[in-house]
């Protein structure tokens, strides 16, 4: 079994920045891949960016340039940098980890961007 807690939302203004973090504990595999989504209000989850063991990392178009994720493998923590912030990015963020064939979730992270 594996767990995911998260931390580092809130309330930002438009143009903010906030960090998040996600610590994973439990059996986890050496070739995991981490990663954050989000969902906003009525829509559904997508995928914000994930990242390899190795550190490669993939965003979404709409994050591009913006957000960075990272990862501490010795500490099994993901984090993603968030700047520029809009309030289109207001949404709560869960924080994933795919061990083998299996993935899981965390509880997720409520971000608000004020205009």
């Amino acid at each position: 079994q594996v767990r995911l807690v998260e931390s580092g939302g809130g309330l930002v203004q438009a143009g903010g920045s906030l960090r998040l973090s996600c610590a994973a504990s439990g059996n986890i595999f050496s070739g995991n891949i981490m990663g954050w989504y989000r969902r906003a209000p009525e829509k559904q989850r997508e995928l914000v960016a994930t990242i390899t063991r190795g550190e490669t990392a993939n965003y979404a178009d709409s994050v591009k340039g913006r957000f960075t994720i990272s990862r501490d493998n010795a500490k099994n923590t993901v984090y993603l940098q968030m700047n520029s912030l809009k309030p289109e990015d207001t949404a709560v963020y869960y924080c994933s980890l795919r061990n083998g064939v299996l993935g899981y979730w965390g509880q997720g992270t409520q971000v608000t961007v004020s205009s």
